[in-house]
């Protein structure tokens, strides 16, 4: 198939130009000795710098306007490797803001998170779509935490039946994710924007 961005397959743009279009947050943790919170997320601003990478007036703002929206203000000068997983998450959320896309994909953002991180940091995804006015996309196994949070769920079922497209809540009166997360050992129910999990006698 193709990947589109503004009509545009992805394959036939250059580097350059697609980094000014498409950002990327990958489970791989970034492995920098001595980087500091402030350089990891200047990196975002590659795409815009001149040839000797300096930074503009311009550009600082969008990396400490970055910071700030992942709550990481007055920490800038902090060691990113010694931050907690879910602080590294937030740098790394922020290099991708500050890379100034108008969409943005994570593959599997709150993997290695505890239960707390991975709230926060879907919270802070759906607000930063929300008040930006970006498309994030993102895979996640975090069912629950991904229908509470989540406008549009696109749900993979079987080889043969593709993917389905919807809301949580159309897709929970639909059946299908009781139908794609089917188990004898249990069943999903419909309980407000999620599921109730009834165990098998």
């Amino acid at each position: 198939g193709q990947v589109l961005i503004n009509r545009q397959d992805i394959h036939y743009i250059q580097q350059e130009q697609r980094a000014k279009l498409l950002s990327v947050v990958l489970t791989d943790k970034i492995d920098i000795d001595n980087a500091t919170i402030q350089e990891i997320v200047s990196l975002g601003r590659y795409p815009y710098t001149s040839f000797l990478g300096g930074l503009a007036d311009d550009d600082k703002k969008i990396i400490n306007d970055a910071i700030e929206k992942v709550l990481l203000k007055g920490r800038e000068h902090e060691l990113y490797n010694a931050l907690s997983d879910g602080e590294k998450q937030r740098v790394v959320i922020a290099k991708a803001l500050a890379q100034s896309t108008n969409v943005i994909m994570l593959d599997e953002p709150t993997s290695h998170l505890d239960v707390p991180n991975r709230i926060k940091t879907m919270l802070l995804l759906k607000q930063l779509a929300h008040e930006q006015q970006k498309t994030i996309i993102c895979s996640s196994h975090d069912l629950d935490i991904a229908l509470q949070t989540a406008d549009i769920l696109w749900l993979m079922l079987t080889n043969q039946n593709g993917v389905v497209e919807g809301t949580p809540q159309e897709l929970l009166k639909q059946g299908k994710i009781q139908q794609v997360f089917a188990d004898e050992t249990y069943t999903l129910i419909e309980s407000g924007n999620g599921v109730q999990i009834k165990f098998a006698n």
